[in-house]
């Protein structure tokens, strides 16, 4: 075996990282998003793409595809039999796919005690006691994933029409939202027809922005957000000296906003989810081949 691949794919893009057998990226790759829930054969064509681009980074052939193992992360991974859909319609040698927050947990932590939250498109936790790792969140859209950027952008949607109506006080945010749907209220429901979990959450750093600007509208949809992150994190039930990660692309907005409580756990990640997935096709795949061989 010359290569292994690591996958990390979420609800607004999938990269991959092209390794060699003792871990050592040699091309990395960025494509479409990969949330096998909400769907699967796009997200197995973003993935695909991703790991050509990655052997194309690394100056190989993507025709050795077939002939290397992947561990994919995914958001979705973790209900339904959507795994097994997309393990059975992968090209590579050998397919094993995680959760998004496995393989987080993973790069964050290594093998030790520890906690990640993934707080980004969509959000999921997961801590490691004494070897045993428990999972929270990580439930979608729909029903779950309270505090991530799709349920920030849904609830400034929300409350724009709410300010276009009367109901509650407008506020530059919401002004501004409105303006981007040409001060219409009807494209406003129109584009959650067919929006993904992607599509709002691409709202989220303006609430961010406009919150550290003093908007009262976005500090009460990030107050709400917070506690909600505040309330999974407690649940976690971290012990004192354990390490608390935060990753995905809000944890650098998050972070300065937490409590006290769980700012005095947060310690730099040794490595994003992306790396995790390297480390655990490295430990699954070539420690295995090597010890076979």
């Amino acid at each position: 075996m010359n290569f292994v691949l690591g996958i990390d794919g979420g609800g607004t893009s999938c990269r991959a990282a092209l390794a060699t057998a003792d871990g050592t990226v040699v091309g990395r790759a960025k494509s479409g998003a990969a949330n096998i829930r909400t769907d699967l054969t796009g997200a197995r064509s973003n993935i695909v793409e991703a790991a050509r681009q990655a052997f194309i980074a690394a100056g190989r052939d993507p025709e050795l595809i077939p002939k290397t193992p992947a561990i994919l992360g995914l958001a979705g991974a973790n209900v339904g039999t959507y795994r097994q859909q997309l393990e059975a319609i992968l090209p590579f040698s050998q397919s094993r796919v995680e959760t998004d927050a496995e393989i987080a947990l993973e790069g964050a932590v290594g093998s030790g005690d520890g906690a990640m939250a993934i707080l980004g498109t969509g959000t999921a936790y997961m801590a490691r006691k004494n070897g045993t790792s428990r999972a929270i969140g990580g439930w979608g859209f729909q029903v779950g994933d309270q505090g991530s950027g799709a349920r920030i952008g849904r609830d400034l949607l929300e409350q724009t029409l709410l300010a276009y109506d009367g109901i509650r006080p407008a506020s530059p945010l919401t002004d501004a939202m409105l303006a981007v749907f040409r001060n219409n209220p009807e494209d406003v429901v129109e584009f959650t027809t067919n929006a993904k979990p992607g599509d709002f959450g691409g709202f989220a750093p303006k609430v961010f922005d406009h919150a550290a600007a003093g908007d009262n509208v976005a500090n009460w949809i990030l107050d709400k957000a917070i506690a909600d992150v505040e309330a999974s994190l407690g649940a976690l039930d971290l012990s004192g000296g354990a390490p608390l990660c935060l990753l995905g692309g809000l944890a650098p907005l998050y972070a300065p906003r937490l409590s006290a409580r769980y700012q005095a756990l947060l310690k730099p990640p040794l490595d994003d989810a992306l790396g995790g997935a390297v480390q655990m096709a490295v430990r699954i795949f070539a420690n295995a081949a090597e010890t076979a061989g």
